[in-house]
């Protein structure tokens, strides 16, 4: 959980009471983290699984990586969630590319990102874990081959995972700490 700094002239969206998304590959722990979070904040929170159409669950519980024209829609759907929760809200959603992050920031330019960041060993053992979830584990590299870490600037932190089980808690309070000091990763 190593901070970086941030560009100086951004204001956090904690402070600003502007939305949040709590992405990474599948397995990292968006949806408990991003539940923590909001209700931390007393905001409304969205896990955009919930928005995927069915094709694209299908196409995934059958083994089969999305592309860019099956995430469109869906990115679109996450972002009118965003526009629509311009005072405060949390998603958990991959985010995992720079033009995925873009097309939410069309529909909300003042949100910001908290990266949860972890090796595909570590995340791996968490999916492998994970139960009635219709991302399979062997889509997770397909993932990690897709990731495109934060720019320097976009507005966000990143957490890096380790190896044992960490505390929500301890996840939240770091990105609270990192986004009202104006941290970046």
């Amino acid at each position: 959980m190593e901070p970086q700094p941030r560009e100086p002239d951004r204001v956090s969206a904690v402070s600003d009471g502007a939305p949040i998304v709590v992405m990474g590959v599948s397995g990292s722990g968006k949806s408990t983290v991003g539940s923590a979070l909001a209700q931390r904040l007393r905001v409304p929170f969205l896990d955009a699984d919930a928005l995927h159409p069915p094709a694209n669950i299908a196409k995934m519980t059958a083994g089969e990586p999305l592309d860019d024209d099956d995430r469109y829609p869906w990115l679109e759907k996450v972002g009118e969630w965003l526009a629509g929760h311009r005072d405060g809200g949390v998603v958990a959603c991959s985010a995992l590319k720079r033009k995925y992050r873009d097309q939410l920031r069309a529909h909300c330019p003042r949100v910001e990102f908290l990266h949860l960041r972890g090796s595909p060993e570590v995340i791996g053992r968490r999916l492998a874990a994970r139960s009635g979830h219709f991302m399979p584990p062997a889509l997770l590299q397909s993932q990690f081959d897709a990731l495109e870490p934060l720019g320097a600037d976009e507005c966000g932190v990143v957490i890096n995972l380790g190896e044992d089980v960490q505390d929500v808690g301890a996840i939240v309070d770091t990105f609270l700490a990192e986004s009202a000091d104006g941290h970046h990763t």
